[in-house]
């Protein structure tokens, strides 16, 4: 929660740097810069509700818990991305066909701070994200990710202008406008990813193939279980659902298939800590039939 609003204070210091800068400057790629900041503020409020949304326990109407709050944070912050992006390319594009503003070293500076201070943000909020699971929070720091693309091309966008008008390189003069077309792409790519990983989860994607294997190979470990039917996973926000089909003997009782259904669910959670819920439903097992292990 922290690392959200560090996020957020920074957003609006930031924003509120760029565009006044950029406007005073008519600096085209920190201008753009800044209109993304200012999304930035959307997506780590919209970052900050879910990530308090998300902690919530399950209720009647979701059983299962409020986890997804998250993903859909970082469907939002994969749109206001996206739309950053191609507003930085339509007026980085629109720029080469109007006369080179000249450069000043004002932008530089502000677009520098930008860099080092995004970088710092970066690292931060990623580190918190992986350390607590948060797809909100990890939304963020390659949100900031973005930020860094956006300050680096504004760096050496402005930065060769002010070395082509010392040098007298005509080519240079453009330099800026460049670097926002690079940064729209930029921009675009990750957007595209994260809004990608938030849709699979929203539709239920399979967790990986090996985490599956290594549910059933500690299903396939317990005496009582004599044959695997059938083992599912997905991803619900920052937790793991499991639901599992097995044989055991059909003469066991009520109580003796209950306490199988706990020893696999304790089975599965023990070893992995993503794990909140585990669904067994178990089926008969007669002596002869195939042993599926």
């Amino acid at each position: 929660m922290i690392a959200i609003w560090v996020s957020l204070v920074s957003n609006i210091v930031l924003t509120i740097i760029k565009i006044g800068v950029g406007f005073a400057f008519a600096s085209p790629v920190l201008l753009a810069d800044g209109i993304h900041n200012a999304g930035d503020i959307i997506a780590t409020v919209a970052a900050l509700t879910s990530s308090m949304v998300s902690k919530k326990p399950a209720d009647e109407d979701h059983p299962y818990g409020h986890g997804k709050a998250e993903v859909v944070a970082s469907a939002m912050v994969a749109v206001i991305l996206a739309l950053a992006a191609l507003w930085i390319g339509y007026h980085s594009v629109l720029s080469l066909f109007e006369p080179p503003e000249s450069e000043s070293w004002l932008p530089l500076i502000a677009a520098f701070v930008s860099l080092v201070w995004k970088q710092a943000l970066f690292v931060y909020t990623v580190r918190i994200g992986r350390a607590e699971k948060s797809k909100s929070v990890l939304a963020t720091a390659y949100d900031h990710l973005a930020d860094v693309y956006a300050s680096l091309a504004a760096v050496v966008g402005i930065g060769l202008a002010l070395l082509g008008d010392r040098l007298d390189w005509a080519w240079t003069a453009y330099g800026d406008p460049i670097a926002g077309i690079i940064v729209s792409l930029l921009v675009l790519k990750l957007a595209f990813e994260i809004g990608k990983e938030a849709v699979d989860i929203l539709m239920e994607r399979t967790v990986p193939a090996e985490r599956l294997a290594g549910y059933e190979t500690l299903i396939s470990g317990l005496e009582e279980i004599k044959r695997i039917d059938r083992v599912r996973a997905r991803e619900h926000g920052h937790y793991i659902i499991v639901d599992v089909r097995v044989g055991v003997p059909s003469h066991y009782t009520i109580q003796q298939g209950h306490d199988i259904s706990r020893q696999i669910k304790h089975c599965i959670m023990d070893n992995d800590p993503d794990v909140v819920e585990v669904m067994v439903h178990l089926n008969p097992w007669n002596e002869g039939e195939d042993r599926a292990l």
